[in-house]
């Protein structure tokens, strides 16, 4: 049996590219068959046909105005913030690959870059500018289009984009969602006349669940809760991360939690809280991180109202990236907090720890007990 050699299937698939574009892009049928396009990548050609583009004209690379890209990075710092350390690790992943990163906002306006960027090639430098406007809009079929309109990571080689001038690229892009659950822009790979690599499909997805877990591990918590289903080891990337705060209530989830509690994807007024998601009483998750070094806890055994279980790691702010990481010098312990919070709702409700109790939605023996028995029934 022949081994199977990329490079001699390439010539045959850009060529079925080519007469899959005469027949979507100029409604002439092939004289063969024509590569069968995915769902996406037709409604994406489509969609650019519809707003009147012409796959033969040049698209247009606008900039945002100075003041406007001033806006736009100061509005995305955040997520700059948590990219940063990621597009690094990209660049030198593929810095002998001819392939680049980009980092966009929801809008596909370019907001950092990283990588092996010829500054010499204008087909590379018309892209790599901070502020220039990649959207769907402006240059047709891309990564960067397509992953914002169809949220999902997509893989593009050379004739796959619209406009003829952009066949030049091939390139790789996933959505990030932000702790909210709503897309905040999206992380791609480009290369110019490059060889085709789907496998930076996965890579690129790979990166953005490091970036969404960073701008949730960034939420303002007094509880991180990591999330995985038995029989998986809990501190990794593939982590469900929820955060909570002192009352028990959400601040932020990344999507993998959101994929494994489908609770956290119902919009509502009020924010979404633990005993909505979990069949067991909040303060247990708190109780557990204070049960010792979060690298020597077992993990806990939580419930789902769905009637599925999953392993929980609860932890103290400072300890909620990884196991082994450690809180910040300064940091005030969480049960700290909890007593000043509690003991402030007791001098709220002068002394009457039955109301006191009410109002935390907690048992008046749980305030005796975070107290440390130091007021009186």
């Amino acid at each position: 049996m022949t081994p199977f050699n990329p490079a001699s299937a390439k010539p045959d698939r850009l060529t079925r590219i080519g007469q899959a574009r005469q027949a979507v892009l100029y409604g002439q049928p092939p004289p063969g068959p024509a590569l069968a396009l995915e769902g996406w990548l037709e409604r994406s050609w489509r969609r650019c046909l519809a707003r009147g583009l012409q796959p033969d004209h040049m698209p247009s690379f606008d900039m945002l105005p100075a003041p406007a890209l001033r806006r736009t990075l100061e509005d995305h710092r955040q997520l700059l913030r948590a990219a940063r350390p990621v597009l690094e690790k990209l660049g030198r992943a593929i810095a002998d690959t001819r392939y680049f990163a980009l980092l966009t906002n929801q809008h596909g306006v370019v907001v950092d870059v990283d990588g092996p960027i010829d500054h010499h090639d204008r087909r590379a430098e018309l892209i790599t500018r901070l502020g220039t406007d990649l959207s769907e809009q402006q240059v047709g079929t891309t990564a960067i289009g397509a992953a914002l309109t169809e949220l999902q990571p997509v893989w593009l080689h050379r004739g796959e984009h619209f406009f003829d001038a952009t066949s030049v690229y091939s390139c790789a892009g996933a959505p990030l969602f932000g702790p909210d659950g709503r897309c905040v822009g999206m992380l791609d790979l480009t290369g110019i006349n490059a060889l085709e690599r789907p496998e930076l499909k996965h890579l690129v997805t790979q990166s953005a669940r490091s970036i969404e877990n960073a701008l949730t591990l960034n939420c303002p918590h007094s509880l991180l809760i990591r999330l995985n289903w038995p029989g998986r080891t809990l501190g990794g990337d593939e982590d469900g991360l929820v955060c909570v705060d002192t009352d028990g209530c959400v601040t932020g989830s990344n999507p993998t939690a959101r994929q494994m509690v489908p609770h956290l994807n119902v919009a509502t007024r009020s924010a979404v809280h633990c005993s909505d998601l979990f069949a067991m009483p909040f303060e247990m998750l708190f109780d557990a991180a204070r049960q010792g070094p979060h690298d020597q806890q077992p993990p806990l055994e939580v419930p789902l109202w769905t009637g599925l279980r999953l392993f929980a790691l609860p932890l103290a702010p400072g300890k909620s990236a990884t196991r082994g990481s450690t809180a910040p010098t300064g940091q005030r312990p969480l049960r700290d907090v909890e007593a000043a919070l509690i003991r402030k709702a007791v001098e709220d409700a002068r002394g009457n720890v039955v109301q006191a109790a009410r109002a935390l939605g907690i048992s008046r023996a749980t305030v005796y007990r975070k107290l440390g028995h130091k007021i009186r029934p």
